[in-house]
């Protein structure tokens, strides 16, 4: 299985009828979904529940709760790390790393995770793993 992170917007996606990427996440995981190994944080998860509302985010949490993605594991020291990472994608004024993202860096570097399902491109085009490449984004 190919090993893949799924961030906040694309769970949002995922379970949200309204959003513009809706169709495209759930094609993508009726067609890869087999061959997908799908990871998420409890930053990105806690973002998504904000983000939804009724049955859409009761929907996700069943799901996410019956393995459609299994959350990584993190401890609290790994927090300066990802305090670092925020830190370094921080632009005051212009653009900034939250939590949720440096989770998923913090996991794609860990867990050698380099596939991220986002409709937050603008952000994750700019992140660079330690090696210089870039994310492979969904």
């Amino acid at each position: 299985m190919r090993p893949a992170l799924l961030d906040s917007s694309a769970m949002v996606a995922l379970f949200n009828q309204n959003e513009r990427a809706h169709a495209h996440y759930r094609r993508l995981l009726h067609e890869q979904g087999r061959s997908l190994q799908l990871y998420t944080t409890w930053p990105c998860l806690t973002e998504a529940v904000y983000l939804l509302h009724g049955r859409d985010r009761s929907l996700m949490l069943a799901w996410v709760g019956h393995g459609g993605a299994q959350v990584y594991p993190l401890d609290c020291q790994h927090l300066p790390d990802m305090a670092l990472l925020m830190q370094r994608y921080t632009e005051p004024g212009k653009t900034e790393m939250d939590l949720a993202d440096a989770s998923l860096y913090w996991v794609a570097v860990d867990g050698n995770v380099h596939t991220i399902l986002t409709l937050d491109v603008r952000d994750f085009s700019r992140y660079r793993l330690p090696d210089g490449r870039g994310f492979e984004l969904w």
